[in-house]
């Protein structure tokens, strides 16, 4: 050891994997770094005394912070709350999983819970008893997903030629935020005129400061919102100058103008402002949960959302953000289940963390899929974007899922990104605002990202922002500019969503629209699963869209009808004689030459057979041809050589060209060499087969054939062998005896 320390090289290479770049930390309760099950947490009770809650969860009305009121006040059923708080917990998470319990039941149960009480609950149960809770508990029973659409440009031809790809591949809602927030009226403006594009129905917001956001809301131009965000502790409320009861009238506010509202929250934030007071992230969050109830919001946005990162430090805290978007079904609330800030550098460990909303399902699987690559995102990175979305569709594809999305064309998506780059130029022709070009429309239909675009005059852009959102312009003028541009279809849709504020069905729990702007909602589409057989699954014309990857190719056509031509001429003379001589039987399989002519490796059948040929001739032996017809199986090809064979030893070679050397006194099943990868022979391996066969024939010592492995063959041509051996079988004849071949080699493939 020369005195210096030797480290493992495993070890090395594992330090470099990419989960090593996340952080990892030990629970430090006090100041709130703990995910669940916090010492601090209180226990659950609760006194009324004519009609007036007196204690909760250990705390009397005299101690009770403002949260503490708000909820007394607003958020627990006094009706419900003497049967749901003598109920034991632990039965109350049984009822969860029993599907015999319907969802209703619970809900109303929960209902009279108090904060505490509700974290006991889901503390009894795993990842996998949440999942199934979260499939029954789940209030819209179609699930679907948003987007998020930004780009550091914050160029308007890209965010609406983005909004209409990303409305085309069924995302439900969509989201935008600014680098400036000046910048917000006309992204607000380019989503919305993309989003339509796509197709009808697809509800849009702008994530900035909310008296910002409602302004937009007044002009037409959002019609939903998800910023209100709320806290489980009164000094992170404070410090972000609000109270329960200002969050509860903004909501107000905003469903006033017809705008569909979900609350923020998510575990971390509390100890991200420094203001957990030692409690869990779980319970402060449960905490939040029951403001929005009481607030009287449709829904909620979370699952830890941009503090992901900080219980993912933590033990049990990927646990903790599933327990809360459960927690938030319990109280009939519509989830947008997070998975949209980057949660790890790991594949693996994205994807596992995305598996607990995207098997149950959840109203919204992300609340924000980044539908641009990851350097345009502008909420701090997707934890999925553009270039994960074949990913995404296969997946559904393998668990027939409905994520939320399904596979597009290539040319249906550029033909509605143009036409939302020009609908978008012809507004800001139309409104006086700075000119979107030729080259800008054209560079926005092709674009991959912001980096693909021209530079606008931001300052121009911003001046234009300021003078709509100040002036009288409203959505009208914009849904007048596209008609007289010849957008019609774009302008009616536009026009249909804020006609569908007025009418206000939308603002039901969990509401979304189909293509045809018919609502989709808690009450309309309740989630009815109650085990096998039941709840949503998806079919019909879904199923076949989620499964119609553009990738995906007809079987029949690839292994072609017609055989490639070689320069081979196998001809039968009659039954296979058993040999005397020194000799190696080269077995072929029953299409070898004739149905089938190349190897899987693209090998012609006549090259492959000549090397083996002569690599038994270099070695002094001669070699005779047999055709097997009563299998196909590979073994069984060069063990009926063998016997044949009047040395004991044949080389049998699938159509494929899966070929095996083998020995008369052996096992079919056992062999002398094997060589399973076909797609890695080479015509030199083939040619030192022959050889190393003529050895053995002779008794002579054999180093194996050396054969490169690649393990990702069987992953790229498995479907390719299937079909090709589909095709060998079909040649098979039971109990035919092998037949002899005369071979003919030809200048020219016949």
């Amino acid at each position: 050891m020369n005195g210096q320390t030797k480290g493992s090289k495993r070890f090395a290479r594992l330090a470099q994997r990419p989960i090593n770049k996340d952080t990892f930390i030990q629970e430090w309760p006090e100041v709130g770094l703990i995910a669940m099950d916090s010492a601090s947490d209180p226990k659950p009770s609760l006194k009324i005394v004519d009609g007036v809650i007196e204690e909760m969860d250990g705390k009397a009305r005299a101690d009770f912070d403002m949260i503490d009121h708000f909820i007394a006040r607003h958020a627990v059923d006094l009706e419900r709350s003497a049967e749901a708080m003598a109920t034991p917990s632990k039965e109350l998470a049984r009822m969860l999983v029993d599907i015999h319990v319907p969802r209703q039941e619970i809900v109303q149960l929960i209902s009279g819970c108090t904060p505490a009480k509700v974290v006991e609950v889901v503390n009894h149960l795993t990842v996998l008893e949440m999942m199934m809770a979260l499939a029954k508990m789940r209030i819209r029973r179609t699930p679907a997903n948003q987007a998020h659409v930004t780009n550091r440009k914050e160029h308007p031809a890209l965010m609406a030629a983005d909004a209409a790809e990303a409305s085309l591949r069924g995302f439900a809602e969509i989201e935008t935020t600014v680098k400036v927030a000046r910048m917000a009226p006309l992204s607000a403006m380019a989503i919305l005129i993309g989003s339509q594009a796509g197709r009808g129905g697809v509800l849009t917001q702008c994530a900035v400061e909310e008296a910002l956001n409602l302004r937009l809301a007044i002009k037409g131009l959002t019609t939903y919102s998800e910023t209100l965000s709320v806290y489980g502790t009164d000094p992170a409320f404070i410090d972000g100058d609000d109270t329960p009861w200002s969050k509860a009238f903004l909501a107000s506010a905003y469903a006033s103008r017809g705008i569909k509202i979900r609350f923020t929250s998510g575990t971390g934030s509390e100890v991200l402002m420094g203001h957990a007071q030692g409690k869990s992230m779980l319970y402060l969050e449960t905490r939040c949960l029951m403001v929005v109830k009481g607030a009287g919001s449709q829904g909620v946005q979370n699952g830890s959302i941009s503090c992901v990162a900080l219980p993912e430090s933590l033990p049990g805290g990927v646990r903790a953000i599933l327990a809360e978007n459960l927690i938030a079904t319990l109280l009939g609330l519509e989830v947008a289940s997070g998975n949209d800030a980057l949660a790890s550098h790991s594949d693996i460990r994205k994807s596992a963390k995305l598996m607990l909303q995207f098997i149950p399902g959840t109203d919204l699987v992300t609340s924000g899929y980044s539908a641009v690559p990851r350097e345009d995102n502008l909420f701090g990175g997707g934890n999925f974007d553009a270039e994960d979305l074949d990913d995404w569709n296969v997946i559904q594809r393998d668990m027939s899922i409905d994520g939320g999305i399904h596979p597009v064309r290539e040319d249906d998506v550029l033909r509605v990104r143009e036409r939302a780059a020009r609908a978008v130029q012809a507004v800001f022709q139309e409104l006086g605002f700075p000119t979107i070009t030729e080259a800008e429309v054209g560079a926005a239909t092709y674009a991959h990202a912001g980096t693909d675009m021209p530079n606008r005059d931001q300052v121009a852009d911003l001046a234009a922002a300021e003078r709509f959102l100040q002036g009288q312009q409203t959505i009208l003028e914009v849904i007048q500019a596209l008609d007289a541009h010849g957008y019609g279809d774009i302008a009616e849709r536009v026009l249909e969503m804020q006609r569908q504020r007025i009418i206000g069905d939308y603002l039901q729990p969990s509401a979304i629209f189909d293509d045809d702007f018919r609502v989709l909602s808690a009450i309309n589409d309740p989630n009815d699963y109650q085990g096998p057989g039941t709840g949503y699954r998806p079919a019909g014309k879904r199923w076949q869209a989620i499964q119609d990857l553009p990738q995906a190719v007809n079987p029949r056509e690839m292994v072609g009808e017609a055989p490639t031509p070689i320069a081979l001429r196998l001809q039968s003379i009659g039954p296979a004689a058993q040999g005397v001589d020194m000799e190696v039987v080269v077995a072929l399989g029953p299409a070898f030459g004739e149905e089938i002519t190349t190897t899987i490796g693209g090998l012609s059948h006549s090259d492959v057979l000549r090397e083996v040929m002569a690599g038994i001739a270099e070695e002094g032996v001669s070699a005779r041809l047999v055709r097997v017809l009563a299998t196909s199986d590979c073994a069984f090809i060069g063990h009926e050589g063998a016997k044949l064979s009047g040395s004991g030893v044949a080389i049998g070679i699938q159509s494929k060209g899966t070929t095996v050397i083998h020995q008369r006194d052996l096992e079919p099943l056992n062999n002398l060499e094997l060589f399973p990868q076909a797609p890695a022979l080479s015509l030199d391996s083939y040619r030192q087969i022959g050889r190393n066969a003529a050895r053995y024939a002779k008794g002579k010592a054999t180093t194996p054939v050396s054969v490169p492995v690649d393990n990702t063959v069987r992953l790229r041509l498995i479907v390719k062998a299937t079909l090709m051996h589909l095709r060998e079988t079909k040649r098979v004849v039971l109990g035919a005896l092998p037949l002899e071949l005369q071979v003919t080699w030809h200048e020219e493939p016949l």
